[in-house]
């Protein structure tokens, strides 16, 4: 019966892998992967030699239309990224719509993902939370920066780590110095920091120490005073 799994892969740690995200991938007839490279380094850990094809965000637009007659056939497929949950912030949503329309099981598996602990790890409210993923390069960023300076639910962002000390400096303009936020990095994997602290605080912390790796920044809400 053709369906479509969602596959989440570890965002660092080999060990967050399910014994249920191996059997999936084990037993598709496709897994489709963000980057084969990488993908293929996850796979011959565990033993898996399912075929992969590229599915990224340069080529998923040209690449559905087949896909679905694929699955339509009776296929299975198993789609991955190169690191967490697909469709956050990664290539999947496409997809996983079209699937969807043309009546088409659709499955996502419980797992990684990296802003689940970046969250909780903060210490900040997360009763109530907004996920903001990566902000405008450029077209559209102050607007959503003077939205966001409204917002009073805890935010969660991706940042690049080149772009972090000057988003940091951003949110001084934008949030003041003293919006509490929690810069995570490198999640799960040996170097694991989370820095805590006032907005100035942290920026500072960044200064001094460039970052590297992968990285969740979680700033608290506007208060109600």
């Amino acid at each position: 019966m053709s369906k479509l799994y969602i596959v989440p892969t570890p965002i660092g740690n080999l060990e967050d892998m399910t014994f249920r995200a191996i059997r999936v991938l084990k037993e598709v007839d496709l897994i489709l992967a963000e980057d084969t490279r990488t993908s293929g380094k996850l796979l011959k850990h565990f033993e898996i030699g399912t075929h992969m094809h590229s599915h990224h965000m340069h080529n998923e637009h040209k690449t559905i239309e087949n896909l679905i007659s694929r699955l339509k056939a009776g296929d299975t497929m198993a789609l991955i990224s190169d690191a967490g949950t697909p469709a956050i912030s990664d290539p999947g949503f496409l997809l996983t719509r079209a699937c969807v329309e043309n009546g088409i099981a659709v499955e996502c598996l419980p797992g990684a993902t990296a802003f689940v602990p970046a969250l909780v790890n903060s210490g900040l409210p997360n009763d109530k939370f907004v996920f903001e993923g990566f902000l405008p390069d450029k077209k559209g960023k102050q607007t959503r920066y003077l939205a966001l300076a409204e917002e009073t639910r805890t935010m969660i962002l991706y940042v690049s780590p080149h772009k972090l000390v000057k988003t940091l400096a951003e949110f001084v303009t934008y949030f003041g110095e003293d919006r509490p936020i929690c810069v995570s990095r490198e999640l799960s994997k040996l170097h694991e920091e989370n820095v805590r602290g006032t907005v100035r605080e942290v920026l500072t912390h960044f200064e001094n120490k460039p970052p590297k790796g992968e990285i969740v920044v979680i700033v608290g809400g506007k208060s109600s005073k």
